[in-house]
């Protein structure tokens, strides 16, 4: 069996309400890690305006990067809610 089945079938049985607790729980890494981001590249431009460009760079990159867990967070409770 694939991995992918063995875990479907080890979330069907979990309440959907509580696999939407897990979820918003999941968020808030990905919520703090998104405000860390910007919060250094503001910190950043403001001590280095020039650097701004390249600040900017790494932080979409980094921002995708974050948003990632989120999205898998979100797919995750969708297998475990059976919806």
């Amino acid at each position: 069996m694939s991995a992918v089945v063995l875990a479907q079938e080890a979330a069907a049985g979990i309440n959907p309400g509580l696999a939407a607790i897990g979820y918003g729980l999941g968020a808030i890494g990905p919520g703090i890690g998104v405000g860390l981001i910007w919060a250094a590249v503001i910190n950043g431009t403001a001590r280095q305006p020039e650097a701004q460009g390249k600040l900017m760079n790494i932080a979409w990159t980094t921002f995708a990067l974050v948003e990632v867990l989120a999205l898998f967070g979100i797919v995750i409770y969708f297998i475990a809610s059976g919806g």
